[in-house]
């Protein structure tokens, strides 16, 4: 399979995407909510401790995640950040709201990041970042030892559909299960490690397409479509991909915990 890599994913393309979809998101990124509720349960699992002093969440969005490490954990002061400063709303409908909950919003690799952190975690985000070994290096940093790491992003059969029909808009960083050892700094250590691929069908094209409109997904996306245009791609998608009249769109998740050994 040819790499889907994006070197150089254009930021303010990405984020006017994700603004233009931030209301319709919640409800409609289904994928999402279930991969935030599997990630903090798996910290969970791996013995987290029922309470963080300090947090970190990048990547915020509307909160999917933020809700499920509430609902689950006791957390003393709460940074979240997001490329989307509009997501700042979102943190006056927390409930519980940590008393120190507050909201800084751009780039995470230009972030100033707080220092000794219990926990830095992250749903559906990572796959926009370029270069994953230097942010997980700079995550790491500011993470006390023993601290926790919860990310996901999505695995290189990420909107696999879309790609084989010439789509360029691909995030940078799809990393299968197998890859992350490579990217996490020395004296991180993986806890768990999991990719389960997720498979939703559409009844059209138009469809499909609303939904990664109303997601932001494919933030990187160019295409003009035209009546004609729309034609062709339906029946190309059908004619390579459809089942029983349906378009299907893979999604690839990949969710890791991992903590801080030194």
């Amino acid at each position: 399979m040819r790499d889907m890599a994006a070197q150089h994913p254009d930021q303010g393309r990405i984020r006017q995407s994700f603004r233009r979809g931030l209301e319709s998101y919640h409800r409609n990124a289904s994928v999402q909510a279930e991969i935030a509720a599997r990630l903090a349960q798996m910290l969970q699992e791996e013995g987290a401790p029922g309470r963080f002093g300090a947090a970190l969440e990048f990547g915020c969005g509307t909160g999917h995640l933020t809700r499920q490490l509430l609902q689950r954990f006791d957390i003393g002061s709460l940074v979240l950040n997001d490329l989307v400063p509009e997501a700042a709303l979102g943190l006056k409908e927390l409930q519980p709201a940590p008393p120190q909950a507050r909201f800084e919003c751009g780039p995470i690799e230009s972030l100033v990041l707080p220092q000794d952190l219990d926990l830095i975690a992250s749903a559906s985000t990572v796959q926009w970042i370029p270069d994953l070994p230097a942010l997980t290096a700079q995550l790491a940093a500011h993470l006390k030892p023993g601290g926790w790491l919860a990310l996901s992003g999505f695995g290189r059969r990420q909107f696999h559909e879309l790609a084989a029909l010439g789509s360029g808009a691909a995030a940078p960083s799809y990393l299968d299960a197998a890859d992350w050892p490579a990217v996490l700094p020395e004296g991180v250590e993986i806890l768990a490690v999991e990719q389960a691929p997720a498979v939703l069908e559409f009844g059209s094209a138009v469809a499909l397409l609303k939904h990664l409109r109303q997601t932001g997904v494919n933030g990187q996306a160019r295409q003009n479509w035209s009546r004609r245009r729309l034609q062709e791609f339906e029946a190309a998608y059908q004619a390579r991909f459809g089942r029983g009249g349906k378009l299907p769109l893979t999604y690839d998740p990949v969710l890791l915990v991992a903590r801080k050994t030194g």
